[in-house]
């Protein structure tokens, strides 16, 4: 028996998070991609001890959500490498519609765009795909995708920072992949990379975000 796979195309609807107001007082808009097994309004506890006047914070959703075993607790999934570009198709839709939503980057304030661990994959391509301008981008301890190349980032503002965090003793990290890691990202941003190891292993680094 043969078998045929096709494809369809339907509007689907997700949800995002949010954390805090933007008023005139706010200072820094952050778009934060979660890891692989989060929720988003659960990631959000990691940027509660920023300045609420100061930081307004938008987590999007990974589409995929499951059952994670033995806990049964619901955490979602951004891709996999089953037909990942089409899955990465189907979140930068999303994402527009997001962007849209809520009219980033918003004018005047500091745009930061964070991925964490799965996240990082999602953050940078949609960054490389629609050309997003932002003031600082977080690699939190994730892959950079293999297929980016430097051009895809040339329109990145002279000012814009990049910071390459991980954690030493992350359990995911061999010295191979380490090093991997470290030459993709001095590769594509040669002028703008700040190396910002930390003690600690697969974990999100609150320390770190509350210097942002």
């Amino acid at each position: 028996m043969n078998s045929t796979e096709k494809e369809i195309s339907y509007t689907s609807t997700n949800s995002y998070s949010t954390l805090n107001k933007v008023s005139i007082n706010t200072k820094r808009v952050w778009l934060v991609c979660h890891g692989m097994g989060y929720l988003s309004r659960y990631f959000m506890k990691y940027f509660k001890a920023l300045d609420s006047d100061e930081n307004y914070i938008i987590a999007p959703q990974a589409p995929s959500k499951y059952y994670q075993q033995p806990s049964m607790h619901v955490g979602a999934n951004w891709l996999t490498r089953d037909n990942t570009s089409l899955s990465m198709d189907n979140v930068i839709n999303y994402l527009d519609a997001l962007f849209k939503a809520e009219e980033l980057p918003v004018k005047d304030k500091e745009f930061i765009v964070l991925g964490y661990s799965q996240g990082v994959s999602v953050a940078m391509r949609y960054l490389a795909k629609r050309q997003i301008q932002c003031d600082k981008l977080v690699i939190h301890s994730g892959g950079i995708p293999k297929e980016l190349h430097p051009k895809d980032f040339y329109y990145l503002k002279p000012h814009a920072k990049v910071f390459l965090v991980y954690g030493i003793q992350d359990e995911y990290l061999t010295k191979k992949r380490m090093d991997e890691e470290l030459n993709r990202a001095n590769a594509l941003f040669p002028s703008c990379l700040e190396i910002r190891p930390f003690k600690g292993k697969h974990i999100v680094n609150i320390d770190f975000i509350n210097t942002l």
